[in-house]
């Protein structure tokens, strides 16, 4: 099919574009992180090109879903709706350009709008349910589902669909669940009409599938690398999707046919009815695409698109794992060393290149240009990442649509210790240990490596395990009795995106900035800069043994955490996750809790507290998971221990797919602190909620599989082997033992040697 190509830009929103809706052949509506909604019409000669007729202003927050009134003898131009941050929902007369009905009565940010054929406006919200509202009074409310409602829609037919953070789709008739959608990974982000089939679902899973109303699964679109955010369909059959991989796909009959790279993450994407498509991007820009030549844009404003992307990718581009752009040019070589050897990496043009330190000879000696191949599987000797040379710099595809991770390699390196420490850090699970360890021997050279039989895997306490390999005269390793069990270290949640942490954190400030009577609750311009030097301190994890964190950093986490707004708590909550991994912030939270003020306890009740919210739930999960990696917090969770686990299990329902992945992890790092402690008691809590997990077919493979090597340990090392055997743990590993998961089926395999 004709490849789409740039018809026009349309500026004028001051932050990212979220949502387009498209008016009828009136023109085009946009919402934005800027507070406003816009409404775009055709220039009256440049029939491809459009201007700025009306910027709504009302809400106080960022603006996300909009809607369509066609034109009436109430709305003679038509009426918008719109649904904000702020809870609001707004009805505009765009005539006059002001709102005309404002509805109260959602707690959260509100995600989806539709309109029903006799007028009522339905809304969906993060506070997980769906409401109709009619002349600006909810005339209906109910909860949707356990988790975030992300988005609803309205079919011509009249059926209405709810999509959800449950990674569910519902049929609704009424207030009547007629059919639950399952198939998804995770998130169900948005919903489409698919003319003639059904619907259409864009999903954080990163595929799109269409669904017969019947709730059969159809087709499935795969090709995103990344959250796909929305998806839409025109009467011709081609499907258009856009994706936090910054990336527009079009599809024909489940193939992508095109794919048109942005400068930024792409938040909606709209047909047109003659075809062409609309984009909305976090650059702030909406753009318009075509196959049709004669709408084409001009040269020049091409030329200059293409220049951006290559900047924008250029701005974008590592070397050694370092971000091109952030380092320093040639005149850093200016600066004499402080040892001899040291290592300094500079910007010459597009291009990193190391320099080592001379001090006999007082110069920078030159070693060579930083390679940072994303496209080879195993990079060449002598790289360097974050500024540190190792013998080999590996790229892993871990497949999954996951962007490639760097796994740095010395050949003095033990590759087991290698590989545990790299999955923890990258946050991926121990079940891909083995594979990891075989990736690097073969990319390395390594192929006759045989294990150190003094080695003890810091996190098993068994030596190194190869399967296939048969005992060599060199290497007395004693026999392998389990291979999973026991577990001796503490899992953490390391990675952390602190722009998007930030990022939230000062849209909810300038939200209680912008309310009378929250604005003492909001922090100054001076203490959003030292959240952000916070932050940068704990980037900077190689630099732990020198960074400092102050009383005072402490107080801003503090204050946010306990005046804060619950539905606002989980940046912050995030932002504790990390502060607490580094030395000074275990030190200084456990100094606030010492001193009375313990606000982990306040923070976990207000999280469980009714009605509860799922970003709170995992950021929560997995802060107090990070606090085992701290022996001075140990005492605080054995105290804590009974309530925690009572109270996140009443959570369950409203669990994510990465939550419960949080709650099994927690689950085990409890599981090795009970077992050091010598707590029956709680080893027998830990026990009964581990089962529970491992007994849930509808538990991914991680998920279960850290249950159950604390159910393993539990019974290894523990005190309630025979609690386990009453439990009918049997049958629990006969289970497992079955399953395709190899990993699941060897630590089933564990549990049944230890129940003979």
């Amino acid at each position: 099919m004709a490849q789409y190509h740039l018809s026009a830009q349309l500026r004028g929103h001051e932050d990212d574009v979220r949502g387009i809706c498209i008016c009828g052949d009136t023109g085009i509506a946009t919402s934005s992180r800027d507070q406003t909604v816009r409404f775009w019409t055709q220039h009256p000669e440049k029939k491809h090109e459009y201007i700025l007729s009306k910027t709504l202003v009302g809400h106080s927050s960022f603006v996300g879903p909009l809607a369509w009134i066609p034109p009436s003898d109430r709305f003679p131009e038509g009426g918008l709706v719109s649904g904000g941050m702020d809870t609001l929902v707004l009805l505009w007369d765009l005539h006059k350009g002001e709102v005309v009905e404002t509805m109260k009565g959602h707690t959260s940010q509100v995600t989806g709008l539709a309109v029903d054929n006799n007028g009522d406006i339905i809304s969906s919200s993060m506070d997980c349910t769906l409401r109709r509202w009619r002349n600006g009074n909810a005339v209906e409310v109910w909860e949707a589902h356990k988790a975030v409602v992300q988005t609803v829609l309205k079919l011509p037919s009249g059926e209405l669909f709810s999509g959800s953070s449950d990674s569910t789709i519902k049929l609704w008739k009424g207030r009547t669940c007629l059919h639950t959608f399952t198939g998804h990974a995770d998130t169900v982000r948005c919903l489409a009409h698919m003319p003639g089939l059904g619907i259409l679902s864009a999903s954080h899973d990163g595929t799109i599938k269409m669904w017969a109303l019947t709730g059969q699964p159809l087709l499935e679109m795969i090709g995103h690398t990344s959250l796909v955010y929305s998806v839409d369909a025109h009467s011709s059959g081609v499907i258009v999707s856009g994706s936090e991989d910054r990336s527009v796909k079009i599809w024909k009959d489940g193939i992508c046919v095109q794919s048109i790279e942005h400068p930024g993450c792409i938040w909606g994407a709209k047909f047109l009815e003659n075809g062409d498509i609309v984009s909305a991007c976090s650059d702030g820009i909406v753009r318009i695409w075509t196959t049709d030549n004669n709408r084409f844009c001009s040269d020049e404003e091409l030329a200059a698109f293409t220049d951006l992307i290559s900047q924008y990718t250029l701005s974008r581009k590592t070397v050694g794992g370092l971000k091109l752009s952030d380092l320093p040019g040639i005149e850093a070589l200016q600066v004499p060393g402080n040892s001899d050897g040291q290592t300094l990496i500079v910007r010459e043009g597009d291009n990193g290149v190391a320099y080592s330190w001379n001090s006999k000879e007082l110069q920078w000696d030159k070693i060579g240009e930083v390679v940072d191949g994303p496209g080879d599987a195993a990079a060449a000797p002598g790289q360097f990442l974050d500024g540190v040379r190792y013998d080999f710099v590996f790229n892993v595809d871990i497949g999954d649509g996951e962007p490639m991770r760097k796994l740095p390699y010395n050949r003095s390196d033990d590759p087991y210790v290698v590989a545990d420490k790299w999955l923890l850090k990258e946050n991926l699970p121990l079940t891909y240990r083995q594979q990891v360890v075989e990736f690097i021997l073969q990319n390395s050279g390594q192929n006759n490596f045989f294990p150190d039989p003094s080695f003890r895997d810091p996190y098993t306490g068994a030596n190194a395990y190869v399967p296939g390999q048969s005992a060599s005269s060199t290497v007395s390793a004693p026999k392998q009795t389990f291979k999973h069990i026991p577990k001796n270290g503490m899992l953490t949640f390391e990675t952390a995106q602190f722009e998007g942490i930030l990022k939230k954190l000062s849209e909810f400030n300038a939200t209680l900035s912008s309310n009378l009577e929250q604005k003492q609750l909001s922090l100054s311009e001076t203490d959003l800069s030292r959240l952000a030097a916070v932050a940068k301190v704990l980037k900077e994890t190689s630099f732990y043994h020198t960074s400092k964190l102050a009383d005072a950093d402490m107080a801003l986490l503090l204050k946010m955490l306990k005046s804060w707004p619950t539905q606002m708590m989980f940046p912050a909550i995030d932002f504790l996750r990390m502060f607490v991994l580094h030395p000074d912030g275990a030190t200084l939270l456990l100094k606030t809790i010492e001193s009375g003020n313990d606000v982990l306890a306040e923070t976990f009740r207000k999280v469980v507290t009714p009605p509860v919210q799922p970003p709170n739930v995992l950021t929560t999960l997995k802060a107090i998971t990070n606090l085992f990696d701290k022996p001075c917090l140990h005492q605080w969770l054995r105290i804590q221990c009974a309530e925690i686990i009572d109270s996140v299990s009443s959570c369950k329902p409203i669990f994510s797919k990465n939550a419960h992945l949080a709650y099994s992890t927690l689950l085990l790092n409890y599981a090795v602190l009970s077992i050091e402690s010598k707590d029956e008691q709680s080893q027998a809590q830990i026990l009964s909620a581990a089962l529970e997990i491992a007994e849930d077919d509808t538990q991914d493979a991680d998920s279960k599989y850290r249950a159950l090597v604390a159910i393993g340990s539990l019974m290894l090392n523990g005190l309630v082997k025979s609690i386990a055997l009453d439990l009918d743990v049997q049958s629990v590993a006969n289970t497992a033992r079955a399953s395709k998961d190899s990993k699941i089926a060897e630590v089933g395999a564990d549990i049944e040697l230890l129940t003979r």
